[in-house]
């Protein structure tokens, strides 16, 4: 088994053979004995016309049915899975680091090993939910730490308050039955640190990320999430991907939980087997 083969194996089971983390969820294996919403179906839309997202999704490209990907692992543990590593135009010192966490280390360090927020644009291996009202949309995850996004659809701008955060502050529009999504105040400093990666193999996010989505919904049962990611800081120019979910009929998110075995202290019990812990996690190191 080579190292890359190896690695997808881990970053798919990450959470649970961390030491110490018991992460628990009723949609243990994706795409399993699901229901799949009538294909052809119209897109459902709101009392004024628009597309109504609202439902629950499998998360994007492990629905029954989807498509292989062409490093055959999911967004969840690589956004770009789709596209040619030659097609994410990082910058010489963001590939040397993706290397590293990668094929060096496994992805042993990835943030939300630790129960930290996956972040926008990441998505978990596990059902996400939408909820629509006229002036805001709601992403609701059951994987990672039961987290959420907040789209206002209100015409506000963005709140300049808002910087270096897991989610980042997010604002909508509709260009006809497009949703336009987007999202500023993400990311942790130069990137080089361990607080948030894009995916679980560990593609760098920088403080300069600026994430457009396009989400649109072509019918009852798809939808489709267009992210464009301008990241300055580790990346040469701005590049896409394009994930597809589908409806899952009769489900709803379950409770999932996150724990990273910490003591009374909030110090990491486990902490001796762990290296290179992300700062503020953990045993720190003593002089």
């Amino acid at each position: 088994m080579t190292t890359r083969e190896f690695c997808s194996i881990l970053a798919l089971t990450a959470v649970s053979t961390l030491p110490g983390l018991a992460p628990t969820s009723a949609f243990a294996q994706a795409g399993v004995g699901r229901a799949m919403a009538p294909k052809g179906k119209p897109t459902p839309r709101t009392a004024d016309g628009k597309v109504d997202f609202s439902g629950v999704y499998s998360p994007p490209g492990r629905a029954p049915g989807d498509p292989p990907s062409k490093s055959g692992e999911g967004y969840s543990h690589n956004i770009a899975r789709d596209l040619e590593p030659s097609d994410v135009p990082m910058q010489p010192w963001a590939k040397k680091l993706f290397h590293k966490r990668f094929d060096e280390d496994v992805s042993k360090d990835d943030p939300e090993g630790f129960c930290l927020p996956m972040g926008t644009p990441r998505m978990a291996p596990y059902p996400w939910q939408i909820v629509q009202t006229d002036k805001l949309l709601l992403m609701l995850y059951e994987g990672n730490v039961h987290g959420y996004r907040q789209i206002f659809l209100d015409g506000r701008p963005h709140d300049p308050t808002v910087k270096e955060t897991y989610w980042g502050d997010s604002i909508g529009h509709f260009e006809g039955d497009t949703l336009v999504i987007d999202t500023v105040g993400l990311g942790f400093g130069d990137g080089r640190n361990n607080h948030s990666w894009l995916d679980a193999d560990g593609h760098p996010r920088t403080n300069k990320l600026h994430i457009t989505e396009r989400l649109t919904r072509p019918e009852l049962g798809r939808l489709v999430d267009e992210i464009t990611i301008d990241d300055p800081g580790a990346y040469t120019k701005p590049w896409t991907v394009t994930e597809k979910s589908a409806l899952a009929p009769g489900w709803e998110i379950q409770e999932t939980v996150c724990n990273e075995n910490q003591d009374a202290n909030g110090q990491n019990q486990d902490a001796q087997h762990l290296i290179a812990l992300p700062h503020g996690i953990g045993v720190e190191p003593q002089p």
